[in-house]
């Protein structure tokens, strides 16, 4: 017989413990809104916006404001039909009531007062409430203007009528919870993005974005939709066509829209929506898509004689090469894979796409042949640089993980077997490559120098990067190959680590590297391996003590705070570190710093990306403008 563990506590009925209403929303709030940082807080106010924007797709809402308060406060409100005020008849309490105080509360369930909806999937209002300090709900209905405030998920007053009003719509304001989220501060940039994607995606919805601490006020309303969308995007990428391609359709209550066009750029740019929500993981509306833009341009091809006898069918990135394109669904009842909604399930939507894009898009080219003839032209162009360069490529592979010889030569390795355990520093220059070498811990982590400023491949062919010794040289290193090559099990260290000097031309250094990256091993930076060392800044030295400061911030506290004898050295660049110092700073896992490179909306990505990195000097410029630390030190 078993005997009883000792020092376990009991586990008996009476541990038992029920939250009641929206306790679980404060208890764990990370479950429910993903993170109690900066992300959060954003996922707070996206919850509450896509309320009005559910009023926009049944037509019922025409504007939305949103406004970022001095006091840190937010207040959404929109001019559509109003929260429901009645008495809800199975818990005798006024709607709006159940709605904010109640998880899985809400009117988006029956297909009824919401035929179409983004929020059926997401956490609620209601946990908007359970994570403010207070909110306020106003409503202008029939008349009248009813208001009623909760806090920490709890109601503070009744439902009250308090005026008279000629208004329409929802007003809501709430003050995160400091309690769950420390510092509240907001990503206004970000914002700016979702509420612009979100004008696209709704024509000629209006939105309003206001930032009263910089005294910003930003106007999105775009009457062209997503085609407007794909025009902008495209314009920094140098489209073939002038116009891009529509297709519009409606079946078994799947509405559909598809906006695209055909760039001189070398990668595609697809993004897919489902409800207004941004599927970064694609799905079915994007599997039919692709598989059915494929197969119609390889068969017209052929029976244009735009293909050869001769010529291999095209391949779907051959055809995808340069191509911007938007694609939005709205189905009544989305099956979306987790609570993320980054994946659309809905098994019928890939065969309606496919049908609509290969009717429309027929028609379009009958109209059209010149533009059919030019798309299918370039994707030939792309389909023999890639067997071209298929030699190439093969450098990546690998027998096994740690065991090649093709190793670049400038390469100096770790001597740990394992994976998992290692980590490859990608130095700036030749000095700081060398200086990295010496103060390294040679178990486990590895050098690789790159000379010179590297390709910038957002300007740059297949080919072009091929024949780039830094790009082989990381390609080689790394181990997975790249883009339709990659294979994750052949990577050869779990920590990539970008480090480059703490100036400007080492940002873009770094830059350039991370544009190398999202283009041709994004699952990289996805699955959480990329990475940017900081080293600092200045050291100081106060007798025998020694401090290192990364920013001109902190060397005016360090100053305002210090008045004896000290000296301040700024580093150049990271080849004036001798190798104790590079170590202790900026590669010892005990005390350096690293950024884990994240991407959190690829669409805002590939648009930074293009603009930063793509040929058009003057939107480069107004882009670095707006994101100057002018601008940004007043966290708009």
């Amino acid at each position: 017989m078993a005997t009883k563990p000792q020092n376990v506590p009991a586990y008996e009925a009476d541990q038992i413990k029920v939250l009641e209403d929206l306790e679980p929303v404060r208890l764990r709030p990370g479950m429910y809104i993903g993170s109690t940082g900066q992300s959060g807080l954003m996922h707070l106010i996206e919850e509450v916006v896509d309320n009005s924007i559910d009023e926009a797709l049944v037509g019922a809402c025409t504007e939305i404001s949103v406004i970022i308060h001095s006091d840190n406060s937010v207040t959404v409100e929109d001019n559509g039909r109003g929260m429901p005020i009645g008495i809800h008849t199975e818990t005798g309490i006024p709607a709006l009531e159940l709605v904010m105080t109640t998880l899985h509360a809400g009117g988006k369930f029956d297909n009824k007062s919401y035929h179409v909806s983004g929020g059926l999937h997401g956490v609620g209002v209601s946990v908007v409430n359970a994570l403010s300090e207070t909110m306020v709900v106003e409503v202008d209905k029939e008349g009248s203007t009813h208001r009623q405030t909760f806090s920490r998920g709890a109601k503070q007053t009744e439902l009250e009528n308090v005026g008279r009003t000629k208004r329409r719509g929802t007003r809501t304001t709430f003050m995160p919870d400091s309690q769950i989220f420390g510092e509240i501060k907001y990503n206004f940039q970000q914002l700016s993005h979702r509420l612009r994607e979100l004008s696209y995606l709704n024509g000629g919805l209006r939105i309003t974005l206001t930032n009263e601490v910089a005294n910003v006020t930003r106007t999105f309303q775009n009457k062209g939709g997503i085609t407007s969308f794909v025009l902008e995007l495209a314009s920094k990428k140098e489209p073939i066509h002038p116009k891009p391609v529509y297709i519009k359709g409606h079946d078994a209550g799947i509405e559909i829209e598809i906006a695209m066009q055909w760039t001189g750029s070398y990668d595609e740019s697809i993004h897919a929506f489902a409800n207004n929500i941004n599927t970064v993981d694609g799905g079915t509306h994007l599997t039919g898509f692709k598989s059915s833009l494929t197969k119609f341009l390889n068969e017209y091809g052929r029976d244009k004689k735009i293909l050869r006898k001769t010529d291999p069918n095209l391949r779907g990135e051959d055809i995808r090469e340069g191509l911007v394109c938007i694609i939005s669904v709205k189905i009544a009842n989305p099956e979306f894979e987790g609570q993320t909604k980054t994946k659309l399930g809905n098994p019928e939507v890939a065969a309606i796409i496919g049908s609509m894009l290969t009717e429309q898009l027929g028609l379009y080219f009958q109209k059209k042949p010149q533009i059919a003839r030019q798309v299918i032209e370039k994707s030939v162009s792309a389909s023999r640089a890639r067997q071209a360069a298929a030699k190439a490529r093969n450098m990546a592979r690998r027998k096994g993980p740690l065991a090649s010889t093709a190793l670049p030569g400038k390469l100096a390795d770790c001597s740990n077997r394992n994976p998992e355990a290692c980590e490859l520093f990608i130095v700036e220059g030749d000095s700081a490559g060398g200086s990295a070498k010496q103060g390294r811990d040679r178990n486990f982590q590895a050098i690789l120098p790159l000379r010179g400023k590297v390709l910038n491949v957002e300007k740059s062919g297949l080919a072009k990067l091929l024949d780039n010794i830094e790009i082989k040289a990381m390609i080689t290193a790394i181990g997975t190959g790249i883009r339709e090559d990659f294979a994750t099990d052949r990577l050869r260290y779990n920590k990539l680590i970008i480090m480059s000097d703490a100036d400007v031309d080492g940002a873009h250094i770094s830059t350039l590297i991370l544009t190398f990256f999202y283009r041709y091993l994004p699952r990289l930076i996805e699955q959480g391996h990329v990475f940017i060392a900081k080293p600092p800044l200045y050291q100081i030295k106060a007798g025998k003590k020694t401090t290192y400061l990364h920013t001109d911030e902190e060397l005016e506290q360090y100053r305002q705070g210090n008045t004896g004898n000290y000296s301040v050295k700024r580093f150049k660049g990271l080849g004036e570190m001798n190798p104790s110092e590079l170590w202790e700073t900026t590669m010892d896992p005990e005390r350096r710093i690293l950024k884990l490179i994240e991407i959190r909306d690829h669409l805002e990505a590939d648009e930074v990306f293009s603009t930063l990195m793509g040929t058009d000097v003057a939107l480069r410029r107004a882009f670095i403008w707006e994101n100057s630390d002018r601008i940004t030190s007043l966290d708009i």
